[in-house]
């Protein structure tokens, strides 16, 4: 398995109710179907706040890849897109490898 880890910060003057609720209305289910695996979807409370944190898990890197590709090609993604990315001032991501006494297999 593999968990992708995606971190956005947010750009002011939006927050995370702003982002979260654009992200319920528009992107969950899109997201869902295509990605599958929502492993936690959380908001930063103390560190570096004004972020967005969210885990997916995948079979392998070649899964993770096909789904991205497949979600980007959805039109009401692309229209999702246009209207969250102002809201967003950076994004990182990372592939993760859980260690093997880890609960996420």
């Amino acid at each position: 398995m593999l968990v992708e880890e995606r971190c956005y910060t947010l750009r002011l003057p939006y927050g995370p109710r702003d982002y979260l609720a654009l992200y319920e209305a528009q992107g969950l289910d899109l997201q869902r179907r295509t990605l599958g695996r929502l492993l936690g979807y959380f908001h930063v409370e103390v560190g570096e706040l004004n972020a967005m944190v969210h885990l997916w898990g995948y079979d392998s890197f070649e899964d993770r890849l096909a789904r991205r590709a497949a979600l980007d090609a959805l039109p009401e993604w692309r229209r999702y897109l246009d209207g969250v990315r102002p809201m967003i001032a950076s994004m990182s991501s990372r592939l993760l490898v859980p260690a093997s006494f880890s609960p996420i297999q």
